[in-house]
C-alpha cells in the first residue's frame, strides 16, 4: 500500500513538473501550442492503431480500446481556445500551419461538419476496437476524417 502511494504520488509529481514546463517554454503563442498538442496526441493514438492495423505491431485489445477511447475524448473537447483571430500562417508564418481559411465565416458550416465527422469516425473506431477486424475495417474512416479537414485548412509540409 505505502508502494502504491508513493508510486501515485511520483507521477503525479512527474505531471505538475511536466505542466509547468510546458507552461513555462519560452516563444511561441499558446494557442498555437495548444492546438499543435492536440493534434500530436489524435497522431499519436491514431498511430497506434495504425500500427495495429497495418501488422506493424501486434493487436492489443487493451491498447487498441484505450487509443480510440482517446480519439473519442480529445474530438469531443472544447477546442476554441486553440482558434483565437490572428493564428493562421498569415498571421504567425512557419509557427503554423493552419491556413487563414479556417477563421473565414463562410467556412464555418463546413469546419463543423469536418469536426463531427471526425467525432462520428472516432466513435465508430471507439465501437469497433475489440477487434483487429474492427479497427482494420474503422481506421480507414478516422484516416479520412483527418486528412478532409487537413487538406482543406492546413498548409502543406515544404
Amino acid at each position: 500500500m505505502l508502494m502504491k502511494k508513493g508510486v501515485i504520488l511520483g507521477v503525479a509529481g512527474a505531471v505538475v513538473a511536466g505542466t509547468i514546463a510546458i507552461a513555462g517554454g519560452h516563444g511561441g503563442n499558446p494557442a498555437v501550442k495548444a492546438r499543435k498538442a492536440h493534434m500530436q496526441l489524435y497522431a499519436h493514438n491514431l498511430g497506434v492503431l495504425g500500427g495495429m492495423a497495418k501488422g506493424e505491431a501486434d493487436y492489443d485489445a487493451g491498447q487498441a480500446q484505450a487509443a480510440s477511447d482517446n480519439l473519442v475524448m480529445l474530438t469531443t473537447m472544447n477546442q476554441m481556445s486553440y482558434w483565437p483571430a490572428g493564428t493562421s500562417t498569415d498571421d504567425l508564418g512557419d509557427e503554423t500551419r493552419a491556413l487563414p481559411a479556417a477563421w473565414e465565416p463562410a467556412n464555418w458550416d463546413d469546419l463543423m461538419a469536418k469536426s463531427a465527422a471526425m467525432a462520428d469516425a472516432a466513435a465508430a473506431m471507439q465501437a469497433a476496437a475489440g477487434s483487429l477486424e474492427g479497427v482494420q475495417a474503422s481506421i480507414g474512416a478516422v484516416g479520412g476524417a483527418c486528412g478532409a479537414c487537413h487538406k482543406a485548412y492546413r498548409q502543406p509540409m515544404n
